[in-house]
């Protein structure tokens, strides 16, 4: 799971008993050496599926990390593209890690420190972006994430971003994943501050609805790239939110 170069698991530890940001603050040094950074093997299915959906000319990744949907986005948009996340430690290591600047071709690449419940944009872009950060938004604050992503859309502008099928109930990442949130809970009754991190609370027909009701259209395509399950159905979907007009 972890490379050499990753974490120890006494790093892993100290994170999890810090709060969100001060814990991928310690983390932004190994975090590429994580299984945590999504894999090339998803952003690539997801940035050819979208190039048919353009033109895009400005781009935005919520909850950029360590930059690498900035770095798959610059492909997409040819004339900006901004990465927001809190972490500053995050954010060191994507400056460092993505080219920028006038002597590198393509387009323009920004950094923002804020609060995606709280995004700091008027409507600018015409593709938003997401990989792998909606475990760290409680039910309740989707709505208001949704939102703001929606006001940072020009209008017609898209919201996408991969949303991999659960695990077969009772399958053995079935039971790890409804443990780690089990035992995220119980740290958080019992531990200040809190880590939000949920893997089992982010479910399609909910947050289908929660889209719904930010005023998206939406819709699901498959990610055939990543295959289909023995039952027929997709591994992974990319959901499709389409601001108004």
């Amino acid at each position: 799971m972890f490379s050499p170069s990753g974490p120890t698991a006494r790093e892993l530890a100290v994170q999890a008993l810090s709060s969100v940001e001060r814990g991928y603050d310690l983390l932004a040094p190994t975090f590429d050496a994580t299984p945590f950074r999504t894999p090339e093997e998803v952003l690539g299915p997801v940035v050819r599926a979208l190039g048919p959906l353009g033109p895009f000319r400005r781009g935005l990744d919520v909850c950029c990390g360590t930059g690498a949907g900035v770095a798959a986005l610059r492909g997409l948009c040819p004339e900006r593209v901004t990465g927001v996340d809190f972490s500053a430690g995050m954010l060191a290591r994507a400056r460092s890690a993505v080219p920028a600047g006038p002597a590198t071709a393509g387009p323009s690449v920004h950094w923002v420190r804020a609060d995606a419940r709280e995004l700091p944009f008027a409507p600018a872009f015409d593709l938003v972006t997401s990989f792998g950060a909606f475990g760290h938004f409680l039910p309740a604050e989707r709505p208001g994430l949704f939102a703001g992503i929606r006001e940072a859309l020009r209008p017609g502008g898209l919201f996408a971003f991969p949303l991999p099928a659960p695990p077969p109930v009772g399958s053995r990442l079935h039971l790890a994943l409804w443990a780690f949130d089990a035992a995220m809970r119980v740290r958080n009754l019992v531990w200040r501050p809190p880590f939000v991190m949920y893997y089992r609370t982010f479910r399609l027909a909910d947050v289908h609805g929660e889209l719904r009701r930010a005023g998206f259209s939406v819709e699901l395509r498959p990610l055939e790239e990543l295959g289909r399950r023995p039952d027929g159905s997709p591994r992974c979907r990319l959901v499709l939110a389409r601001g108004p007009a």
